[in-house]
């Protein structure tokens, strides 16, 4: 999948999408994509779409699924741009890539991301519709008239928990934690907060993402020492 080229529009190509027609299509799958985080995108050398003889930003097919891969590794596993665009870079040369940690994109990564009313959200995870009622009480997963294959996983682990006697409601202090977590992040981010421009919006976007998965590094690290020492 190699990056498209910064080209002019062709009046014989396939429809190009405009920067609102790739908000409109992506943004069900990524809430936080804007255009400015687009343009830096663009800024950082990973993605590069067409112009038109205006200078208007053309996107087409291919472009839509490298976003959609760039955006599902920063989602689903915290990877900073620069691991990102090294992947990509090496993709582009024809080689078969790895991520840290052994991560390899799949199919998933390129395609829409599926939307599950309760109903279907509890089938697909195998749980019961009380168990989904509690983890929404204990604020495990949140409210919503549909979800997303997160909550899948989610609810999917908590059918698991549930199992070993733990429910959703020994599991209230998480969503405490994750909002301290949210708490760290922000305060590392107030000099970029400050400032209004595009650039440093989607920049302070980026390494929100980026701090977020060195506290993933660090919680992991934390629990594995417990589990040694109860092991011992």
């Amino acid at each position: 999948m190699p990056a498209s080229s910064a080209r002019a529009v062709s009046t014989g190509a396939a429809p190009l999408l405009s920067i609102g027609q790739v908000l409109a299509r992506l943004t069900p799958e990524f809430s936080d994509l804007t255009p400015s985080k687009l343009r830096f995108l663009e800024e950082q050398r990973l993605i590069s779409p067409a112009r038109t003889e205006s200078g208007y930003r053309k996107f087409c097919a291919a472009d839509l699924d490298r976003l959609r891969l760039i955006l599902s590794m920063q989602r689903d596993h915290y990877l900073p741009l620069k691991v990102i665009r090294s992947y990509l870079e090496e993709l582009d040369a024809g080689g078969s890539p790895t991520l840290p940690g052994g991560v390899t994109p799949g199919p998933s990564m390129l395609t829409a991301v599926r939307r599950y009313t309760r109903d279907e959200l509890v089938r697909e995870a195998s749980a019961s519709a009380s168990l989904l009622h509690d983890a929404i009480a204990a604020s495990i997963i949140l409210p919503a008239d549909h979800f997303g294959d997160d909550t899948v996983k989610v609810l999917r682990a908590l059918v698991e928990l549930q199992r070993s006697g733990i429910e959703p409601r020994h599991l209230r202090g998480f969503r405490a934690a994750a909002e301290r977590e949210l708490g760290l992040i922000e305060s590392a981010l107030v000099p970029l907060a400050r400032r209004k421009d595009a650039s440093s919006r989607a920049r302070a976007a980026e390494m929100a993402v980026e701090i977020a998965g060195q506290l993933e590094v660090v919680r992991s690290s934390l629990i594995r020492s417990a589990l040694g020492r109860l092991g011992g």
